[in-house]
């Protein structure tokens, strides 16, 4: 009898060893956790996430960049990241110390247009946003889109932001000359990506502000995506998110491939995307952040 009781304490004792070592992992691991949290929400790191369209690469928005540079007196650091088919990411840039509003660009090694590469340039997005996450605290981010960049977005918000959005928040989504229908002239007839843009509308965020920003170098397109396929968006964006906006620019540089460095869209990304600053000599200044509603 008293070695059964001998045995049953260096039980109790090996058990209480073993959750002992076990513990100690989880603690730290949960300390760490809880640093880095309380370090995410004190961030004051609100960075521009840019996605190019088809066929583009990183560089796609270096003439963007550098006219948004010129207008502000704080100048914003870049940092660029190429995923590539095989998940694995490239980074050139950096995002400067004290710079809180830093340009990311993302862009992908198979870049073609495409339903089918819409979904994977969307998965090939969020392994670099997880990335983006890990290396760096911030609690919020706006987004910019340019033609298929704003559906890579949609699909993003669709299919992966949930993971983020507990500590993550997207504040603004800019998209400009987005064929939310494709080539479809007509909404009449909803492409597939479309219909399915509709059918997960209610997991995009409520609290989201979204600007739909078309061309108009004809009445009808802006020289390759036409009107009704940018304005589709209202059916995924419309009654969903805090406010939606459209918006048509016109004149010089309203062609499709121009719009990212056309004036009007430039003052656009200044007026929705980036915190109100004193502007230099030239720009505008910028005392409010007031939202249109639609």
């Amino acid at each position: 009898m008293l070695k059964k009781v001998k045995k049953n304490k260096l039980f109790l004792i090996l058990i209480f060893f073993l959750l002992a070592v076990l513990m100690i992992p989880t603690y730290f691991w949960t300390k760490n956790s809880n640093k880095d949290l309380a370090e995410r929400k004190k961030s004051q790191l609100s960075p521009v996430i840019m996605v190019p369209g088809s066929s583009a690469t990183t560089e796609r928005f270096n003439e963007l960049v550098s006219t948004l540079n010129k207008d502000t007196v704080e100048k914003h650091s870049v940092l660029k990241i190429k995923v590539d088919t095989d998940g694995q990411l490239v980074y050139s840039g950096k995002i400067s110390k004290g710079d809180n509003e830093p340009f990311i660009i993302i862009g992908f090694e198979n870049n073609k247009d495409g339903y089918s590469n819409i979904k994977k340039q969307a998965s090939w997005l969020n392994i670099a946003f997880q990335s983006l996450s890990k290396q760096y605290t911030f609690n919020n981010f706006k987004a910019f889109g340019h033609s298929n960049g704003g559906l890579i977005w949609t699909y993003w918000l669709e299919h992966y932001y949930s993971d983020y959005s507990s500590e993550i928040k997207i504040k603004e989504l800019m998209t400009v000359g987005t064929p939310f229908n494709f080539n479809e002239t007509s909404i009449s007839h909803k492409t597939q990506m479309l219909e399915d843009f509709i059918k997960n509308k209610s997991k995009i965020p409520s609290s989201l502000n979204v600007y739909s920003v078309s061309g108009g170098e004809n009445y009808e397109s802006d020289g390759l995506v036409p009107e009704n396929s940018v304005e589709a968006g209202k059916y995924i964006f419309q009654n969903q998110v805090n406010h939606y906006t459209t918006m048509t620019v016109t004149g010089e540089d309203a062609q499709h491939s121009s719009l990212p460095q056309n004036k009007q869209v430039v003052q656009l990304i200044e007026q929705y995307l980036l915190k109100p600053v004193q502007k230099g000599n030239n720009g505008p200044q910028r005392n409010s952040n007031k939202k249109d509603k639609n």
